[in-house]
């Protein structure tokens, strides 16, 4: 797509940055404007698509990076941990970007309606596309009714399906239609995950959760790995450690104390893997964040 395609919604979503900040009045749409390159940034990515219009970013997911620029989306089909950088953003060209929430029962709707419901392989749980001109216009125009507030609540649901049907018909069809299917691989391996996420605390059991999933451990363990690019282990180490920062920033509260409340029995275990991931002991991590929040706080 050329740069002069993009130019509405660059206007779009500096306009609506200035006015509202990340979080746009339309439920699940967040802005992003920002005018230097970033450190890494741990969050969680939910079922989503993530629009750039200029600049750069780069997600991890395990060990796949995945980077998209203006005129590319990312694609996240399920709820996954990651460690993203803003690569490309200067004060006189910021990185601007927007991400709107995927509706499963909307993507499930428009399935049966087009009669496309078979069942698909599992692909990776993140996925990078080039980025449609047919999208421009509906996006423009969901971006445009921030200014509108009175007709958000009856046009932004038929705009987000037109949305989502462009979509479908795309080359992001094949993960979008994971998040609507209840039974692709991708979704058993979705609910299996959300045990994970609901008990990260707890001693993991594997064939538990293939249990979950309908599948045995073997057939669970790879397809986990090829949906997240970890493990099982590897991805309730992710939330443990997520949570912990959280916590950390939350409650100046004793290391030790946090580090069992997520499930290590060993400080130093909590400590060293903390410091694997993060790059600082969470103790000097949380003191260092909190630090650089005060300012922003008394503004």
């Amino acid at each position: 797509m050329e740069t002069d395609d993009l130019a509405p919604l660059k206007d779009l979503i500096a306009r609506q940055w200035q006015a509202y900040g990340r979080e746009a009045p339309i439920d699940g749409l967040l802005l992003t404007s920002v005018t230097a390159p970033t450190g890494p940034i741990h969050a969680v990515y939910r079922p989503s698509l993530c629009v750039v219009v200029q600049g750069a970013k780069t997600s991890m997911l395990g060990d796949r990076a995945y980077r998209y620029d203006a005129g590319k989306c990312l694609i996240a089909s399920m709820e996954v941990p990651i460690r993203a950088e803003i690569t490309g953003a200067t004060p006189a060209l910021p990185y601007l970007a927007f991400s709107l929430a995927l509706d499963p029962a909307t993507i499930s709707d428009l399935l049966l309606e087009a009669g496309g419901a078979g069942d698909a392989p599992a692909v990776a749980a993140l996925a990078v596309h080039g980025f449609g001109a047919e999208l421009v216009d509906p996006l423009c125009r969901l971006l445009a009714l921030c200014d509108r507030p009175r007709d958000i609540t009856i046009l932004a649901p038929l705009i987000r399906r037109e949305i989502t049907w462009l979509l479908l018909n795309g080359p992001m069809g094949p993960a979008l239609r994971q998040i609507g299917l209840a039974g692709s691989h991708m979704a058993r391996i979705g609910r299996a995950i959300a045990c994970i996420r609901e008990g990260f605390a707890d001693q993991l059991n594997v064939r538990q959760l293939a249990d979950v999933a309908g599948m045995s451990p073997a057939t669970f363990h790879r397809h986990f790995k090829a949906v997240t690019a970890m493990t099982p282990v590897q991805f309730q180490k992710q939330l443990r450690l997520q949570e912990a920062r959280r916590l950390l920033l939350a409650d100046d509260a004793d290391v030790a104390r946090i580090g069992y409340a997520i499930g290590y029995e060993s400080p130093s275990q909590f400590s060293r893997e903390y410091r694997r991931l993060f790059g600082v002991p969470p103790g000097r991590d949380g003191q260092q964040i909190r630090q650089i929040l005060a300012p922003q706080l008394d503004v």
